[in-house]
């Protein structure tokens, strides 16, 4: 995409380490998703990924800075995700940019934030479930055996028809604030109690 002043990255991948969502995101989406973009225009989107970094590093030093220079975040959503201080400073942070800039509102439904259902959502606090997702629990395998599936050829066009919707949401933002907000520590997202399982008599 054209660089536009403070950027260094397109999209921020924003995922949790824990259930299978990280192992999926590198074995599949990742490199998918590249590739697709690449497709789609040039130069390609730049994507920021966290996969190098250690898991002790501090949030505000080195995921803050690359949010902080993101236009838009893609995030993989599946219970771990709410549960994550990282993934909720990460969403919020970009929550609130959108709030500042009057996006995902009535009057500007289309925000910065563009989500990924990879596991169930029954559960999700009730601020996930207000937006739109591109369902993706069909393709949540995370080994490396699904690339030689006949569902693999499907995952691929899902990911090509992603990457479109991604060009031309970049294509709408805003230029870059060197105030954007960060949320360092958030506070609890409330998720609701899982639903309980009928039994039949």
């Amino acid at each position: 995409m054209g660089r536009v002043s403070g950027y260094e990255y397109d999209i921020f991948i924003s995922y949790s380490r824990y259930g299978s969502a990280q192992k999926w995101l590198l074995n599949h989406f990742y490199s998918k998703l590249k590739d697709c973009l690449a497709d789609e225009i040039a130069p390609a989107p730049r994507v920021y990924v966290d996969r190098e970094m250690a898991r002790g590093e501090h949030w505000p030093s080195s995921l803050q800075r690359a949010l902080l220079r993101s236009k838009i975040m893609l995030q993989v959503l599946h219970p771990p995700y709410f549960e994550s201080k990282w993934c909720m400073a990460e969403w919020l942070s970009m929550r609130e940019r959108q709030n500042r800039l009057g996006l995902a509102s009535v009057e500007a439904p289309q925000g910065l934030i563009y989500s990924v259902l990879y596991g169930d959502s029954d559960n999700f606090p009730i601020e996930a479930r207000e937006v739109s997702w591109v369902d993706f629990k069909d393709f949540a395998n995370p080994d490396m055996a699904f690339q030689q599936t006949e569902k693999f050829a499907s995952f691929h066009w899902k990911v090509r028809d992603l990457a479109r919707d991604l060009v031309e949401l970049l294509k709408q933002v805003p230029e870059w604030q060197p105030d954007w907000p960060i949320v360092e520590k958030p506070d609890p997202v409330l998720m609701p109690p899982p639903k309980l399982p009928r039994f039949r008599r």
